[in-house]
Parts: C-alpha cells; sequence; structure tokens
C-alpha cells in the first residue's frame, strides 16, 4: 500500500531551550488494502558552535491504517533532542534554527519545516 504524510504543524511557535516541541502531521494509507507504516521524525541544526551530527533521530511511531483511512501522528520533541556538547564539554541547547524532517526513513522525507530557538 501507500502512505500520504501532509499538514506538518509544530508547537510553541517560539520554543524556548528548556521546553518540549510538539510536531504533528497526518498520515493517510492512499491504497487499497490495509497497511502498517513507521513514520520518523529527524532534527537538523543548521549552525552549531561543535561539529555534530548531520541529523539525529527524533522519534518514531507504528502506525497501522486501513484503506484510505487517516490519523494524526504527534511526536515531542524533548530538550535532551537538540542538546549537545559544546567546547567547554557542557551539554546544552544552542540558541538557532532548527530543521524538523518527516518521513518514511531517512532517505525518503515527505514533509519538513523549521523552528528557531532565540538567544
Amino acid at each position: 500500500t501507500t502512505f500520504k504524510y501532509s499538514e506538518l504543524k509544530m508547537q510553541p511557535e517560539q520554543p524556548s531551550t528548556d521546553g518540549n516541541i510538539i510536531v504533528s502531521f497526518k498520515l493517510t494509507n492512499t491504497g487499497s488494502r490495509a497497511g502498517d507504516e513507521i513514520p520518523q521524525l529527524y532534527i537538523h541544526q543548521e549552525v552549531r558552535s561543535v561539529t555534530t551530527w548531520e541529523k539525529r533521530v527524533g522519534g518514531f511511531d507504528r502506525v497501522h491504517l486501513n484503506a484510505d483511512e487517516s490519523k494524526m501522528g504527534i511526536m515531542t520533541i524533548a530538550p535532551e533532542c537538540l542538546a549537545i556538547w559544546n567546547r567547554e564539554m557542557k551539554r546544552l541547547v544552542e540558541p538557532g534554527k532548527f530543521k524538523v524532517l518527516v518521513g518514511a526513513s531517512s532517505q525518503d522525507i515527505r514533509l519538513n519545516g523549521e523552528f528557531e530557538i532565540a538567544p
């Protein structure tokens, strides 16, 4: 079967370094039979003070959908998912722009958006 991803949303609009970010999206089975999809969420920080991961898994879920059925997927990005070890070996969330990528795999991204953590 086949699946369609749509309606990516992130809350709050202006996240802080110590708060959760709620990511939601609509997942629809566009095929003719029931099936399971495993949506995956990845995070990429645009600019950082040290070299780290290119993109990091922020969450995943297994969703069973009947033909033509839709469900809202909801995943939470905790501050720990955004934290890095800086040059002083302190673990922290650095302010800046982050990309959120949602899809069937790291090579099959269907939705993307971004948020910014202000200094």
